[in-house]
């Protein structure tokens, strides 16, 4: 059982120091580094053979994109059409991650809490910087109350507002961690029965179970990704519209 656990730890295959800084190469940077390049190839690709007619493939992508437009970043108006690229590229990396961790060898980038951490602070620190950008430092900080609150109200509400405010980026993380991890968990975990009753006869159950799981884990893979982009949207949405 402890070996096939073994498939969700980091290994480094070179071991890089800049400063103090560990910044070794490992198999889950690999898979990360794997998933940024077929995105861009995909994109890059599509792009070149866009048609006026779509094929079924081209058809799919327009719809995500439309869905993004009209759905998450709506009420932005025309502001929402820079940050399309943005929220494509954040949905398209995690599910390529996702899906990239079903395949045997490859560790998944997605149920590595540094990575979910990484992307959701990323998106944190953006949509903070976007709203302090449009509205001002003052300015930013009264979208954070209702119209018209009154000031006693608001000096209560602050530290409540900026504690949630810090909890997105907690739950972005530890929400898309917890689901891909448990996922794999299982599969593991399944596969293991094997090693554990050491026979022939229980083979065909732990595969069963694991093709079943395998299946599910890529729907979830896909609704991980919309998730996450989803909510990131909806955070550029709050910091950006001028009332709260």
């Amino acid at each position: 059982m402890s070996i096939l656990l073994e498939e969700l730890k980091q290994i480094k295959l070179l071991e890089l120091n800049f400063f103090g800084i560990d910044i070794s190469i490992s198999n889950g940077v690999i898979t990360v580094f794997a998933a940024a390049f077929l995105v861009i190839l995909f994109y890059s690709i599509l792009s070149r053979r866009a048609k006026i007619i779509p094929d079924s493939l081209q058809g799919a992508v327009e719809y995500i994109i439309q869905f993004i437009r009209e759905e998450m970043l709506a009420p932005l108006g025309r502001e929402g059409e820079s940050w399309i690229p943005f929220v494509v590229a954040l949905f398209s990396f995690i599910l390529t991650c996702n899906l990239l961790g079903l395949i045997p060898g490859l560790l998944p980038p997605t149920s590595n809490i540094n990575v979910t951490a990484t992307l959701a602070v990323m998106v944190f620190v953006i949509t903070q910087a976007a709203g302090f950008r449009k509205h001002g430092f003052i300015g930013y900080i009264r979208t954070l109350f209702p119209v018209g609150i009154p000031l006693v109200v608001a000096i209560f509400l602050f530290p409540i507002e900026i504690i949630g405010q810090l909890a997105r980026p907690f739950s972005l993380a530890i929400r898309l961690f917890a689901n891909m991890f448990a996922g794999h968990a299982i599969i593991l975990t399944l596969l293991g029965l094997i090693y554990v009753f050491k026979s022939y006869l229980v083979i065909p159950f732990p595969v069963m179970g694991t093709t079943a799981i395998l299946a599910f884990e890529i729907f979830v893979s896909f609704i991980q990704a919309f998730i996450f982009a989803f909510l990131s949207a909806s955070y550029i949405v709050g910091a950006l519209k001028t009332e709260h």
